[in-house]
């Protein structure tokens, strides 16, 4: 039976996408676009509106419900590498399906875990915290692994294969909409609480997306041109293809070697380790600074017209430049978020982190990993390359959510540490990317 259905994924079914009236490779974008979206629930920002909610109801604390998922994004992060495998092994349209069913189970779970901590400590004498704990655990780790680990990557990769010249046109149109949805996504998130319950809103949710856009995939995706009798781009396989420059081939292993790599992912990677601790404790630290829960919601709109003009912008450029500058132009604005966050309860502040902080996350790991990996796969082995997206992609976003309110706004040493880190990453990336620049196509990073 399973061996059907992988055969059956694999396979140009249930139509011929080749006889499509467009270039069926814009199809597979709006697949991944949707994607995107729909691992809101497995998101920070998706999961950090439910936050007050479950330390009520599950009796956690603060902390504790923060330490879970910390505990969950790692435990997700050590095994996505081993997800990569399997989307080399199986395809994409197996994993996107496979990713969907898991994380609408997963949200159904998060939605009954009250119940099961009423019904343990019923049944087995321990206290409500050694039950809720681990279960909340559990759902964190299977929200974070299906939806921000293999739905969101599964999403970004099949689109790679699907287009080359015009990556940079087709990447920047799904950025708009991926950063627009990831800003509202709280503000909407908690409306749909406010209307139906915070239960049945993890039900809807839960069956959008496992049930949902499980057949959407099941139906649409085609994990590569060739499945379909179409080449990347559409363009005619007797038509001439004009090279931009030599892209020299490497290993999976020679490209783990390059140090420029190790800086692209690093930079990333505590991009996202402060932006997912700054959404999950949104409200905290917006209390913390003196602000209210609304102007704390009331962030996400300036964040979102930023977001949408920053990748409209970025995208513009990527096809016609390095990517060297954007990445320093990252850091630079991680500087201005980190400044704006440590003195959030001032006006300038405020508008700092919504410039500096989105810059980074609403934009740039999106973007620059779209672009700086998706010419990976055009100069590794195929069977590389997810494995490699995977890999950097659980560094990401290893370290969520442990900083809270107090530390950041409380700590003495508060500044110079939010400063050094960034400052450090700039000094590094200015001298390996400009002491040391790499040369050939303009595209590559």
């Amino acid at each position: 039976m399973f061996i059907r259905f992988l055969n059956l994924t694999q396979s140009d079914w249930p139509f011929r996408a080749g006889r499509f009236p467009v270039y069926y490779g814009w199809v597979i974008a709006f697949i991944s676009t949707l994607g995107f979206l729909f691992s809101i629930p497995g998101q920070t920002m998706g999961m950090a509106v439910f936050s007050d909610v479950f330390i009520e109801e599950f009796g956690l604390t603060r902390t504790q419900l923060s330490t879970a998922y910390f505990l969950g994004t790692v435990g997700s992060a050590l095994l996505l590498p081993r997800a990569g495998r399997w989307y080399d092994q199986y395809g994409a349209r197996f994993m996107l399906v496979a990713a969907c069913v898991m994380l609408g189970a997963t949200i159904a779970f998060i939605s009954v875990i009250d119940y099961l901590g009423t019904w343990f400590v019923a049944t087995v004498p321990l206290q409500a915290l050694w039950i809720t704990f681990p279960l909340i655990l559990l759902g964190y780790f299977g929200v974070r692994f299906s939806g921000q680990g293999v739905l969101t990557s599964a999403s970004r990769n099949v689109l790679l294969v699907w287009f080359e010249k015009r990556r940079g046109l087709v990447s920047g149109i799904r950025g708009v909409f991926v950063s627009l949805g990831f800003s509202l996504a709280p503000l909407l998130l908690a409306l749909l609480i406010d209307e139906y319950g915070w239960r049945s809103a993890l039900w809807i949710l839960g069956a959008a997306v496992g049930i949902g856009f499980a057949l959407v995939s099941l139906l649409t995706v085609r994990n590569h041109p060739s499945v379909a009798g179409l080449s990347v781009d559409g363009v005619s396989p007797n038509e001439p293809v004009k090279q931009k420059g030599h892209v020299e081939d490497r290993t999976a292993a020679q490209a783990k070697r390059d140090p420029v790599f190790w800086l692209y992912s690093l930079s990333l990677s505590m991009h996202a380790l402060f932006g997912t601790a700054v959404t999950f404790h949104i409200v905290a630290i917006f209390s913390a600074a003196n602000r209210s829960a609304t102007e704390a919601f009331a962030y996400f709109l300036p964040q979102a017209i930023v977001s949408v003009s920053v990748n409209l912008a970025a995208s513009a450029m990527a096809d016609y430049m390095r990517l060297k500058p954007l990445l320093i132009l990252m850091l630079v604005m991680f500087l201005v978020g980190t400044w704006g966050i440590a003195n959030l309860h001032t006006e300038l502040g405020y508008w700092g982190l919504v410039v500096g902080l989105v810059q980074v996350v609403g934009s740039g790991e999106l973007f620059l990993t779209s672009h700086l990996f998706g010419s990976l796969v055009h100069s590794i082995s195929a069977k590389s390359v997810a494995s490699i997206l995977q890999s950097q992609y659980s560094q990401v976003r290893l370290v969520p959510s442990p900083f809270r309110s107090r530390m950041i706004f409380q700590d003495r040493l508060r500044q110079p540490l939010m400063h050094a880190v960034p400052g450090s990453q700039f000094f590094c990336c200015y001298r390996w990317l400009f002491r040391n620049p790499l040369t050939g196509d303009p595209k590559k990073p």
